[in-house]
């Protein structure tokens, strides 16, 4: 069975995909796959997505040389979400974090930086 016919996008034909540090397992970013950048993805072994504000294909470090180097990817067990196990060349964040989720909410609410201190907001 081909992964086309188990993923379930959404109604816009997108899937969500959790990128994942393929050794360390960090969280690194969210993005979108469509049916083509998933096949992009497969084939070439480099992370696409589908970019939903200039919707068009968005091979990740394609101008920032930062591509994340796909492992393997798993799919839950609804067929609707995707991991993305990946080795980065380089910070994943436009921010030159490592990680897009650089900011911690605490108990009360507040949000703080909790990257590498590169980031500023």
């Amino acid at each position: 069975m081909n992964i086309q016919e188990v993923v379930k996008f959404d109604k816009n034909g997108l899937v969500p995909a959790i990128v994942q540090h393929a050794d360390t397992g960090q969280v690194l970013m969210l993005g979108y796959m469509n049916p083509e950048s998933l096949d992009f993805t497969l084939r070439e072994k480099k992370a696409c997505f589908w970019s939903r504000s200039r919707q068009t294909l968005w091979l990740k470090g394609e101008t920032s040389g930062h591509f994340l180097n796909v492992k393997e990817i798993r799919i839950d067990c609804d067929g609707d979400a995707l991991v993305v196990k990946c080795n980065p060349a380089g910070p994943t964040c436009h921010t030159n974090e490592t990680s897009c989720f650089y900011r911690r909410v605490n108990a009360d609410g507040e949000v703080a930086l909790d990257g590498n201190g590169v980031a500023t907001v």
